[in-house]
């Protein structure tokens, strides 16, 4: 019998774990192929690599972000080949089961929940060792009747066997990111949450874990990250791998946890500040909302003063990038509420804010309660809400608005001096300044159109333009600076218009010539030829100063701005002031 385990993943990059843990439980009496797609493959491609591979059976990975390009896969393989057997299994199907059975007639077995065993004895069915209702966690329509039946007990999760170590994914660990679990279940009782559902929270053999993690990264890994709902719940534990990760990484890798911030204690922050190689560890952080009545409504205990010691205290370390999350939508959060828990937020300064939409869930407590807080979504996945009793689907589109940009421009990081200057001196909350641009970006149509990293520059500057009482020249060369530092050589055409005639720029280049310390003992100690200063600097009016600028001061003086290039490095700069006989015209 030929076995084919699959799914659709959102990008290439990315890895099903699932499968892998399903391979191996079925080892060594089956011997499943993996085979990965991805949501942009066309469905007839997928199909057809999959028939051309002859299988028996079939088993899709499904969750809210594949599920739908999923049931076309199955529904065009079926007709192609009515004998192959479609088995399901993943969060996305191991609720509404039945819906699921009577809605798609093509599917044959649903796996529920946790699958390994249930997978393993679907297969020990499928060849005649067992008998079908004795497969426990299975799920079938039989004479019309569907049947689910009873769970198996939780795994003894010290003796599985190790998902990571198939000949077939050695060549890829590099160039994709490597998932890794160490614990099943979450200690939290989120009602958006489907981790909320399991109780209580279960460890893999620790001794074993690390070996697979040295095997890992000895074969080329780079990217791992830990799927544990909360890495941090034991801290003892977490202690343990932290001090293994430091001790025994090897160069170019990076690890990625989902932490609980309020209950990290700050011992344990001062111990990855003094002793984590900067840039090894990353932090994903949910705070989702600091509205304590809707944290209280969705069952979600969180000191937020907490969260921002710890968000805080591991800033200052500069060792770890953090991503936090939020969540437009949970209930009794109307806009106004919204815009202060992104405020809040956004000043702990997060290398990444990733602002979400809720989304009910099957099998979630508050897709259960949906009508008691007016929740108005479509039963399809990925079932993103379109408003509730607070929040109008008006304010929604809203708050994308806030999204496409705050993507663009805070996470990508492409202008962070100029953001920092505008949230301190023209707008009044960093969200107005995200929800003023964000509309003026989609009356533009520009969210349906791609960019070039000038465009993010001019449509920004564009915007400015139209307010009024705002230090336009200033901000501009705060621009300026924030894209000659991305520039690794002189550019060849700046997202400005030439401020700078041939006549200004020729003089300047004479002096700096005949004296090269004018531009600062610095600059004179590049030694540069004229033909490389030609070559590798560039200038332009500015009116800030440019070295307290460097000091994070910004002080309105008019000069020109002398950047530097050398070796692909990053440039760097110095202030030249305006002689008699040569002007700033900004």
């Amino acid at each position: 019998m030929n076995i084919i385990l699959t799914t659709l993943n959102a990008k290439f990059i990315h890895t099903n774990l699932a499968l892998r843990c399903l391979k191996a439980a079925a080892e060594p009496d089956y011997s499943p192929l993996i085979v990965e797609y991805t949501i942009k493959d066309p469905t007839f491609n997928i199909v057809a690599d999959l028939y051309q591979k002859n299988p028996n059976v079939v088993g899709f990975s499904c969750y809210i972000w594949n599920i739908e390009e999923t049931i076309k896969v199955i529904k065009m393989l079926k007709t192609v080949d009515p004998s192959i057997t479609i088995i399901l299994g993943g969060p996305e199907v191991s609720y509404d089961t039945n819906v699921w059975l009577r809605k798609v007639t093509e599917i044959d077995y649903i796996v529920v929940g946790e699958g390994e065993q249930t997978f393993k004895e679907t297969l020990d069915f499928l060849y005649k060792k067992k008998e079908l209702k004795e497969v426990p966690g299975l799920a079938y329509v039989q004479n019309d009747k569907f049947i689910l039946n009873p769970l198996p007990p939780k795994l003894d999760l010290r003796e599985s066997p190790s998902p990571y170590r198939f000949e077939e994914d050695l060549p890829n660990l590099s160039k994709r990111i490597v998932y890794v679990e160490t614990s099943r279940g979450c200690p939290f009782s989120c009602q958006f949450c489907l981790s909320s559902i399991e109780v209580g929270v279960r460890y893999f053999n620790r001794e074993k874990v690390k070996e697979d993690i040295r095997f890992l990264m000895q074969n080329g890994a780079k990217t791992i990250k830990f799927v544990d709902r909360t890495f941090n719940i034991s801290r003892s534990y977490a202690m343990e791998m932290f001090q293994f990760l430091i001790d025994e990484h090897l160069p170019g890798v990076v690890f990625q946890f989902e932490i609980t911030a309020d209950i990290m204690r700050p011992e344990v922050i001062q111990f990855l500040n003094e002793n984590a190689p900067a840039g090894l560890f990353r932090f994903e952080i949910g705070v989702q909302s600091t509205n304590d009545l809707t944290n209280e409504l969705v069952k979600r205990r969180q000191n937020f003063e907490k969260l921002k010691r710890t968000v805080t205290m591991v800033k200052s370390g500069g060792k770890i990038d953090q991503h936090l999350d939020l969540i437009a939508g949970l209930p009794e959060e109307d806009y106004h509420s919204f815009r202060n828990t992104f405020n809040e937020v956004f000043e702990m300064r997060p290398e990444e804010l990733q602002l979400g939409f809720l989304k009910l869930l099957r099998g979630t407590g508050l897709r259960v309660e949906a009508k008691k807080y007016g929740y108005v979504y479509v039963d399809q996945a990925p079932y993103e809400i379109f408003s509730n009793n607070v929040l109008s689907f008006q304010d929604i589109l809203r708050i994308k608005q806030v999204e496409d940009v705050l993507e663009k421009y805070w996470n990508a990081h492409r202008m962070d001096q100029t953001l920092e200057f505008l949230f301190e001196h023209v707008f009044e909350t960093p969200f107005d300044f995200f929800q003023q641009f964000g509309t003026y970006w989609e009356e533009r149509n520009w969210s349906r159109i791609g960019h070039q990293l000038e465009d993010l520059y001019t449509r920004l500057f564009a915007f400015l333009e139209q307010l009024e009482n705002i230090p336009l020249a200033t901000i501009k060369s705060v621009m300026k600076l924030d894209y000659l530092s991305k520039q690794k050589f002189q550019p060849r055409k700046p997202w400005w218009n030439n401020d700078l005639n041939k006549e200004t720029q020729s003089a300047i280049y004479k002096l700096l010539i005949e004296d090269p310390s004018i531009a600062g003992i610095d600059f004179s100690h590049l030694n540069l030829s004229e033909r490389e200063l030609y070559k590798q600097t560039f200038i332009t009016p500015i009116t800030v100063n440019v070295d307290l600028f460097k000091q994070g001061i910004i002080k309105e003086e008019n000069g020109f701005l002398l950047t530097a290039f050398q070796n692909g490095e990053a440039p760097q700069f110095f202030f030249l002031q305006p002689k008699e006989n040569i002007k700033v015209t900004n």
